[in-house]
């Protein structure tokens, strides 16, 4: 009788403090309520519900939108005091949940703030395509004026490169060409600051060979080679000219056999056919469109356009930070020409390489297969099609589950954050592991009459709490109710039948432990798993009393609170003169 008093002194001991208990993490931001009334209550009780509700908050419950009046979800203004009052009212049978309307907010849109501005970033479905890859990893070779570190590059990380016009390591911008398309390649993002560029995680390697009259194709050449055993990933050239070169088809070569993806500009000359480099095979050659979708005036197509991105007009232009060549200093300008079409799609090139596709005509492949088509296009102005940031990545990742893809999931879906698991997650880890523990405890007070083993610790679990972490998994198309069939305890079971919160009395209570005791009492190891399951009940229905007092039936509060009290104690008695019996078998 000592020990049953203790073991109840215990219930109501570990409840108490888990009642008390304020959390470790927020929940998350409201400022409304979601009231969600039983289907099966008629019209006239509805309307009487809103009535007093509106009488007792002071407000109208106004529906969510023409399209909730069928399932009955009310909206009403408050904070958590107003959930309690709402729970404890008089027609809280009526209601199916109450809970806080929390407010989301969108995803990796950068604070940048002239980003709005760039409407070829969105053009191109950037941001969906940030979530699963910001170019980590890829180094892009950028072959042109030179690079100047501007206040909008200082977080983008550089790799050396070198000036093949002066023959120096400062490859310094002076004309603001080459800057300016670094940065739409990798403009520093998300640092309150500026613009935004595409693969901004990703290093850039400045690689100078134009000056104020141009450059030579050796010195072109040259820094292709020097790119290609430096280390890059991914090569853009928003240069190009007339006339094939034998050096530069064997630098090109060179590069792509080294795995190097080569993008280039097919030209400005509003010309049926793209200028070299872009016109050979091994590079991906862009033509330029406009903020309305449509061929740019100026931009080449037909013969060896292979793509077409962003590359401005005088309706809407591509805005950078660069070096003003008037003055040197750096500035926002917004430039045209394929120029700018170019680095768009070396920029998404570095993201489809950072999922781990090393191949070039691999990535080469995923780029133009994941274009947006143009049906109408006689002339080639587009070539595939334009480009398509966050298709180009899916379809990188299509069908790759490795290690670093199933962590990354884990990651984004909050899995890996212990303030999910510890109070701010689909389930609450704390009262979780008390109910685990409060089973244990119960058995170690009958331990004079317990076996401890394997069945019995089954029985615990499942009585108190089940796979309770499983419940909180989303595995792609899998149907959920698995596992949350799996991650509940035998009181919950009822709610996965029924699909409600309420707690069902029936699995709520002494019965079904009673039954497995009747069941298995003389088995020599299921009886056990029976007793350790009238011990996990025991610990979940008297938690729960203080936590959620919620029995379908009784209403929130102390009705439920009574009910689940008293089977808990009749739970323990059961395993008490259960466990007694068992040990003299």
């Amino acid at each position: 009788m000592k020990k049953l008093l203790l073991t109840c002194a215990f219930i109501v001991g570990v409840s108490l403090a888990l009642l008390n208990f304020q959390g470790l993490a927020v929940k998350g931001e409201f400022d409304s309520i979601i009231i969600n009334f039983r289907q099966d209550i008629s019209q006239t009780e509805l309307e009487y519900n809103l009535s007093a509700i509106a009488s007792q908050l002071k407000q109208v419950p106004i529906l969510n939108s023409i399209f909730s009046e069928e399932e009955r979800i009310y909206i009403v203004e408050g904070d958590k005091k107003t959930i309690k009052k709402i729970r404890k009212s008089p027609f809280k049978s009526d209601i199916e949940y109450v809970e806080p309307n929390y407010i989301y907010h969108s995803l990796e849109v950068p604070n940048d703030p002239a980003y709005s501005q760039q409407w070829n970033l969105r053009s191109i479905n950037i941001e969906q395509a940030w979530e699963d890859s910001k170019g980590e990893g890829v180094t892009i070779a950028v072959i042109d004026t030179g690079v100047s570190k501007v206040p909008d590059l200082e977080n983008t990380e550089f790799v050396e490169g070198y000036n093949f016009v002066d023959n120096t390591i400062n490859a310094d911008d002076d004309i603001g060409h080459g800057t300016h398309v670094a940065g739409t390649i990798a403009q520093s993002t998300n640092n309150n600051y500026g613009v935004a560029g595409i693969a901004y995680k990703a290093k850039i390697m400045p690689l100078k060979v134009l000056g104020e009259h141009g450059g030579s194709i050796a010195d072109i050449a040259e820094a292709i080679k020097f790119a290609a055993d430096k280390g890059a990933d991914v090569i853009n050239m928003s240069l190009g000219g007339g006339g094939d070169s034998q050096l530069m088809q064997s630098a090109i070569k060179y590069a792509h056999d080294k795995g190097v993806v080569i993008v280039a500009a097919a030209g400005n000359e509003n010309r049926n056919s793209a200028v070299f480099p872009a016109r050979y095979p091994q590079v991906i050659s862009v033509a330029a469109i406009d903020s309305a979708g449509l061929k740019a005036p100026y931009s080449n197509f037909g013969a060896g356009v292979d793509i077409s991105a962003p590359g401005g007009s005088e309706t809407g232009k591509i805005l950078q930070e660069t070096i003003n060549p008037e003055n040197k200093q750096p500035e926002f300008i917004g430039y045209q020409g394929t120029s700018m079409a170019a680095p768009h799609v070396a920029g998404v090139a570095a993201l489809v390489k950072a999922t781990g596709m090393e191949n070039p005509d691999e990535v080469r492949e995923v780029l133009i297969q994941s274009a947006r088509r143009v049906e109408k296009d006689p002339l080639n102005h587009y070539g595939a099609g334009q480009l398509d940031a966050t298709q180009a990545v899916r379809m990188a990742l299509k069908g790759k589950i490795t290690p670093k893809d199933f962590l990354r999931w884990l990651k984004e879906n909050g899995y890996l954050n212990p303030v999910f698991w510890i109070n701010g997650g689909t389930i609450t880890l704390l009262p979780k592991l008390a109910m685990v523990l409060g089973s244990y405890l119960l058995a170690w007070f009958l331990r004079n009459y317990v076996v401890f083993n394997l069945s019995l610790s089954a029985g615990l679990v499942t009585g108190s709490s089940g796979l309770f972490f499983l419940q909180g998994l989303y595995l792609f198309d899998l149907p959920q109710w698995p596992f949350r069939l799996m991650g509940s305890s035998v009181p919950e079971l009822g709610n996965v039948v029924m699909g409600t919160p309420s707690l069902n009395p029936l699995f709520a209570s002494v019965l079904i432990p009673f039954i497995l005791v009747v069941l298995f009492l003389q088995h020599p190891q299921l009886k056990w798993g029976a007793i350790g399951c009238s011990l996990g009940v025991a610990s979940c229905l008297g938690i729960t009393a203080f936590l959620n007092p919620f029995v379908w039936g009784l209403g929130y509060g102390l009705m439920s609170q009574i009910f689940l009290l008293i089977n808990a104690l009749m739970c323990v008695g059961l395993a008490y003169l259960a466990s007694k019996s068992a040990s003299f078998n």
